[in-house]
């Protein structure tokens, strides 16, 4: 199981249906679970992120200031970390971050750049690119 707990709805239209065709994509490797949770000031959002939270699972947080890694490394942390764990989840803090009692359970710090992207665009991007690994993965093709 792959979870992605988000700070904040999807609100576009475009960005919607861009998250859908990845979730649609992604159900043919994988089962995911996307949860949304409701902005708010940074420690309501960490109450509400460790609620969803499994000591079992293995927990990547999206940082500014995590590791970079290329879509093949990427792939690779998702494979290995099946080995061990039965579920990955992705966490996508709010506008104020990520609170720290969430970055304390966090296993794996994950950084798609030092840019700053807009919730919804990043959140595409991440389905993007666990979608890529598992092509990656299977020895699938897909555009480069």
């Amino acid at each position: 199981m792959i979870n992605i707990i988000c700070v904040g709805k999807l609100k576009d239209k475009y960005l919607i249906d861009m998250s859908n065709d990845y979730l649609t994509r992604l159900t043919k490797y994988h089962k995911i679970n996307v949860i949304e949770l409701k902005d708010s000031n940074i420690k309501e959002e960490g109450d509400l992120i460790l609620k969803h939270l499994n000591n079992k699972d293995y927990i990547i947080t999206m940082e500014i200031n995590g590791n970079n890694l290329s879509s093949v490394e990427l792939s690779n942390l998702i494979d290995k970390t099946f080995i061990n764990y039965p579920s990955i989840t992705f966490i996508i803090g709010g506008s104020d971050g990520i609170d720290e009692r969430v970055l304390e359970k966090s296993n794996y710090r994950l950084s798609f750049g030092k840019n700053t992207y807009p919730h919804g665009v990043f959140r595409c991007l991440l389905l993007e690119q666990i979608y890529r690994s598992f092509k990656i993965l299977n020895n699938e093709s897909y555009h480069k």
